[in-house]
């Protein structure tokens, strides 16, 4: 009996280790005081997670909080690249760097290792998960991760209701002192809309080294006043730093909630059709709860299916004017739109633009606009004036079979598929919004840019219906009925254009 049982041990072990073809580091530093141990799964989904230890950012705690990892998450098909990143001391920028570093490095290499780089998740724990949540909400858009996974998270630099040592070793003595740093990297603060990548919580209810309500469930909360996708898993006993210790009374009902909730989160596949939706509170989803599954980009998600890739870089009150209350391209969501290099740009902004404050500047309404087609699309900013009516090739992944441009680089450059949507009716004048402001000066520009620079044009002044059932009761912005019908004439409007049209 004692001899089958150390054969079932022994076989058991091996099966594990078959589902890990390859091991190895890669450090991140000259001097090899950062480094990535890397484990890659035999049967690679094309998923990856980046690991950061907890430890206080005194210590790493890298064993049940790190490499212990890679054998469940290799067996789903995981790629596991776990960071032993440096500790600040008081100099924030060497953890973040490291694991922004690894992040990038993983995309850079995906081909190679079976990597999906519109997949690449970051779990962190305890002040790694403070660390990971800080690359979540605050890094450029191409070292974010997909998705976020915090166990029992350090996200508050407030001493009094966090773990003290963390924030002092991360902040240091003079920025745990400084009320804006502790505001600012206290990441319940840094939640975007639709920025901030979805996210899963685990922790313990009678943890007792970081307090669970002023850490974890800030997180939460703030994410779902965003209404981004968020789940939490509270589990009555376990303490603080279980990790994936079997020790840990609710170990394999947390891995069965945290596999379920992996297997349930879907990865854009590789070459879908990148569709970036830009504009002011109505793209945003402004009155709509949970905007970033019912706003009209989410809608016209639905409609496309998984051949595009459709995300909501809209933010409310935003102005096309640069000398506006608040200009649109002053934001990290117009930042991310072109680090998202879109194959397909859906533009609404103008609503905001007609406000007396603002349009008091509406004779540079054109040059702004130019202004923003020609970052997205240089080519056509070069164009001449005897050129007026000329079409803009389709992106480089698109059925049109548009070429792409050589970067300084060498690297393809997509030309984006530009569509500029006239503001849709203002029914009432709300905030001081004009409609006559909109017809009378918006939508004149835009048809004169649109002419100029051959760009397609959706009316959605005249084609969405502004009445009471499709929209909310300020007469401005539309409710969930009117965002599905706004996703319609985009969606008819695009899939013509594409060729695509069932």
């Amino acid at each position: 009996m004692k001899k089958t049982l150390t054969f079932l041990l022994f076989l058991s072990a091996l099966m594990l280790q078959a589902q890990t073809a390859r091991k190895f580091t890669i450090n991140l530093t000259d001097d090899g005081k950062a480094n990535v141990e890397a484990f890659l799964p035999a049967s690679p989904s094309g998923r990856a997670i980046v690991g950061v230890p907890g430890g206080g950012y005194s210590v790493l705690s890298n064993g049940h909080e790190g490499r212990d990892w890679h054998e469940w998450l290799n067996q789903r098909g995981i790629a596991f690249f776990m960071v032993n990143y440096r500790l600040p001391a008081g100099d924030k920028s060497l953890p973040i760097g490291d694991v922004e570093h690894a992040i990038r490095m993983v995309r850079d290499s995906a081909s190679v290792w079976n990597v999906n780089p519109r997949d690449v998740g970051i779990m962190g724990f305890s002040a790694g998960g403070h660390l990971s949540s800080v690359i979540s909400t605050m890094s450029d858009y191409d070292v974010r991760p997909n998705f976020t996974i915090l166990f029992y998270p350090v996200i508050s630099m407030e001493q009094k209701v966090s773990h003290k040592y963390s924030c002092l070793n991360f902040l240091g003595e003079d920025g745990a002192k400084d009320p804006a740093m502790v505001k600012k990297y206290s990441t319940q603060n840094a939640v975007r809309r639709h920025l901030t990548p979805p996210a899963i919580i685990i922790s313990a209810s009678d943890d007792r080294l970081v307090p669970l309500v002023t850490n974890g469930v800030a997180y939460y909360s703030a994410m779902r006043n965003a209404g981004n996708e968020c789940a939490m898993h509270v589990y009555p006993t376990g303490d603080h730093g279980f990790g994936i210790g079997p020790w840990f009374k609710y170990h394999e009902q947390m891995l069965s909630d945290l596999g379920n909730w992996l297997d349930n989160h879907k990865a854009p596949r590789q070459d879908a059709v990148k569709v970036a939706c830009i504009g002011n509170s109505i793209t945003d989803g402004h009155g709509i709860d949970m905007a970033s599954a019912y706003a009209y980009p989410a809608m016209l998600q639905q409609m496309l299916g998984d051949g595009y890739w459709v995300k909501n870089f809209g933010r409310s009150g935003r102005t096309m004017l640069d000398k506006g209350d608040q200009p649109y391209m002053n934001e990290m969501a117009w930042k991310d739109a072109q680090a998202f290099k879109p194959d397909v740009v859906i533009i609404k902004l103008g609503t905001n633009d007609s406000k007396p404050q603002n349009w008091q500047h509406g004779s540079e309404f054109k040059h702004d606009l130019q202004k923003m087609i020609a970052a997205l699309r240089p080519d056509l900013a070069q164009m001449q004036t005897g050129k007026k009516g000329k079409k803009p090739s389709v992106g480089k992944k698109q059925s049109k079979g548009g070429k792409a441009s050589k970067g300084k680089k060498g690297e393809e450059e997509a030309k984006p598929l530009i569509f500029l949507c006239t503001p849709i009716k203002a029914v009432k004048d709300s905030w001081r919004i004009n409609d006559s402001v909109i017809v009378n000066g918006v939508i004149p520009v835009q048809t004169e840019v649109a002419r100029e620079y051959g760009l397609e044009v959706i009316d959605l002044h005249t084609l969405f219906d502004a009445s009471s059932d499709n929209m909310l009761s300020d007469g401005i912005h539309p409710n969930g009925n009117g965002a599905k019908r706004m996703a319609e004439i985009i969606y008819e409007a695009l899939t013509a254009r594409m060729g695509e049209k069932k």
